[in-house]
């Protein structure tokens, strides 16, 4: 039986799989140099978008403006973008499974990760712009650990010959702890340093079933060469080799857009850096054409090749156009249709400056003949000019600066609208001559609505639902049980209880983006509330051989409202509610986490438990308030049970009393009345006439009361 390749085994120096990495790798050099002119193009855009002049422009005179028209349209698409994908409820992640239960664990787990790779405030941002200015929206996920050594000051018995006192003093001790830190990556790409071979394939997956490639671009300094090492990316062998080709970055054949970058925020990024491709791609290994990682450093220096390291055998690029092309698998620049409008407003703005600068500098036309004291007219204050007025005459430039502004203003109007930006995206807009009524400003502010949502749903779809999937794939890959529970603390341990088996993963549960759902559904929500009350009223024998159930609607509606965190504590599931093991607590107590004691708790069982773990050691005190905890809850238990004894269900004052069926009744002391509720409007009678409880008095005895 032949030995099968392992994940963490080199395979670069097989004979066949050598010539086919070479053969590939000439491709990827000629794709890279095939997509020479659109990097330089991209870089045009950046330019543009950090507001530098370039070789573009026609005017070139004294002043130099400008305009960021541009930068404004993509900053407002940005800002109004990722409001849309992060709403305000904070819920970002949606898992739904095949019996159609809602796993909160998981979801707590997904929002964590959002908010550990602050993908609200780096993240998004950052990857919004770049698919505007780029035309291609590129995200590489991974799996990254650190650690941190770390000094813990704690109380402990003494311990004399090996044995622990403990009704001596404790003794103050420092201890040396280690903490890892472990959880995925993102990080995003410029597309200039992204190649997808075929071109003419519509995903990575095509790409990759027709014999092609994907690459990326790297740009290693020595220090990340040594660390590539320590991994296994690459070779011993060839690390030197590396170390010893590197050249400075203007030496590099491709564009390096985050040089470009760093330069325009004022860091000038200098050094020795080695351009190493990271290619993806398809080779029969044992047999079978298996997804495999190779590195390559030009000049056939192959770096290293093995198999893809992630359980879930995809390439870990996600990648999609801004706009769809067809034919194409990147999209187009959004500035490429407004990057002549733009070069012609800065030349306008330029001309209407330096006008600007003449018109405030008059001309003095005088005669040198009858003015012999030329040299003494300069200008200067209080100035004596000894020649006749006849003989001197002032003028001054037409103020064409005027025209220049309203030109650049109508330039700013088309570029926003090719770019989809209207007023209500623009925040430092105020009121003006052209001022919109409040229906006009509402109508739209709807259209911005619709048009966002639709424009976001790209990369919900293709980058952020991708993105959340491949979070699980890592953590589920990766995550250790005691990192997980350091992480989580109680939302550990639910993760922990309710761990998802690897061959159940992508059958089971479906992870989605929800934050666009959640803007586009905010009126829906309401038309939902609307159609469950109608649907409550309908009688049950209408619609017999079916049952009404509200519960998916209650919690579909609490997550709305109240955020996936506060939701599962505010409408819970029984099913969350059953008894903890005490033997799971202990640990973490130790650790320091404040558990909560659940209703169903064994209450003597777990302090018997606690008891013990405590003699062990309570550096952070939690097991002594955790036991409080547990005896706080069996004399409530005991009030609760006595109660229930003297006064049965169904008398006000006591749990589940004051009307049948249980409930408080309204006006029962301690208990919260229910709201106003509209009712049918009270009959009235003629003008005039007498009240009913006035009847009597009226002369009307023995007549009955109507009732």
């Amino acid at each position: 039986m032949a030995k099968k390749t392992k994940r963490d085994e080199d395979i670069s120096d097989r004979k066949e799989i050598r010539k086919a990495l070479l053969d590939t790798f000439a491709d990827v050099d000629k794709g890279f140099s095939d997509q020479w002119q659109r990097a330089n193009d991209t870089m045009d855009w950046w330019d543009i978008y950090d507001a530098k002049l370039g070789g573009q422009q026609a005017y070139d005179g004294n002043s130099r403006i400008f305009v960021p028209i541009v930068r404004n349209a993509v900053n407002a698409r940005v800002t109004r973008f990722v409001n849309q994908l992060f709403p305000q409820t904070g819920r970002n992640v949606e898992v739904t499974t095949e019996n159609g239960d809602i796993p909160h664990p998981l979801i707590a787990l997904g929002e964590h990760y959002v908010r550990a790779l602050r993908l609200r405030t780096e993240v998004a941002p950052a990857l919004v712009r770049n698919g505007d200015i780029e035309g291609q929206y590129n995200l590489y996920v991974g799996w990254q650990e650190t650690s941190r050594y770390t000094a813990v000051r704690t109380k402990k018995p003494p311990k004399i010959g090996g044995l622990e006192f403990q009704d001596l003093e404790p003794v103050v001790t420092v201890e040396n702890e280690t903490v890892v830190e472990a959880g995925p990556y993102v990080e995003v790409v410029p597309d200039s340093d992204v190649l997808i071979l075929p071109a003419t394939c519509d995903n990575i997956s095509q790409a990759l079933a027709s014999g092609g490639s994907v690459t990326i671009i790297r740009r290693w300094t020595k220090a990340r060469v040594k660390a590539a090492r320590r991994e296994g990316l690459v070779l011993e062998s060839t690390a030197d080799k590396i170390v010893d080709g590197m050249r400075p970055e203007a030496g590099n054949r491709s564009k390096d857009a985050k040089k470009e970058h760093a330069d325009a925020a004022g860091i000038k990024a200098n050094g020795n850096v080695a351009q190493v491709y990271e290619t993806w791609t398809m080779l029969e290994v044992d047999g079978k054409d298996r997804l495999c990682r190779a590195f390559y450093g030009g000049n056939d220096l192959i770096l290293g090749c093995k198999l893809n390291p992630y359980w879930y055998d995809m390439v870990p690029l996600i990648s999609a156009p801004v706009e769809k092309v067809s034919g194409s698998f990147k999209g187009v620049s959004k500035i490429k249709a407004v990057a002549k409008l733009q070069y012609n407003a800065n030349d306008i703005v330029n001309q209407g400056a330096d006008s600007a600068t003449y018109s405030m500098l008059p001309i003095i036309m005088t005669n040198p003949e009858k003015n012999p004291n030329v040299g003494s007219m300069v200008m200067d204050l209080a100035a004596v000019w000894m020649t006749s007025p006849q003989d001197t005459q002032f003028a001054t430039f037409p103020e064409i600066w005027k025209e220049a502004f309203a030109y650049v203003a109508g330039v700013k109007n088309q570029i926003f609208e090719t770019l989809g930006v209207n007023t209500a995206m623009i925040t430092q807009q105020t009121g003006g001559k052209g001022k919109k009524n409040q229906a006009e400003a509402a109508q739209e502010q709807q259209v911005d609505i619709l048009t966002t949502a639709d424009a976001v749903t790209v990369l919900e779809e293709g980058i952020f639902t991708p993105m959340l999937q491949w979070f699980m794939w890592l953590d589920h890959q990766f995550r250790d049980e005691d990192i997980t529970v350091r992480q989580f603390g109680q939302m550990g341990r639910r993760a922990r209880m309710d761990s998802v088996e690897p061959i159940q993963m992508g059958n089971r549960y479906f992870f989605r983006w929800f934050g666009v759902e959640a803007a586009r559904n905010a009126a829906q929500i309401q038309q939902q509330i609307a159609a469950i009350n109608v649907i409550r009223g309908i009688p049950q024998q209408l619609y017999q051989g079916r049952t009404l159930d509200v519960v998916p609607f209650i919690e579909h509606l609490a997550e709305n409202a109240f955020g996936p965190r506060l939701a599962p504590l505010i409408f819970k599931d029984i099913r969350e509610e059953l008894a903890a093991d005490p033997l799971e607590e202990n640990p973490l107590l130790a650790d320091g986490f404040d558990l909560d004691v659940h209703p169903l708790d064994d209450d003597m069982k777990h302090l018997q438990s606690h008891m013990e773990a405590m003699r062990a050691g309570d550096p952070h005190r939690q097991i002594e308030a955790h036991m409080q905890k547990h005896k706080m809850a069996m004399r409530m238990k005991s009030a609760a049970l006595m109660g229930g004894m003297l006064q049965g269900p169904g008398q006000p004052g006591v749990p589940g009393g004051g009307q049948p069926g249980g409930g408080a009744a309204p006006g029962v002391a301690g208990t919260p009345r229910p709201g106003s509720q509209p009712g049918p409007m009270r009959p009235r009678g003629p003008n005039g006439s007498i009240h009913q409880d006035r009847m009597p008095a009226a002369g009307a005895v023995g007549m009955p009361r109507k009732m």
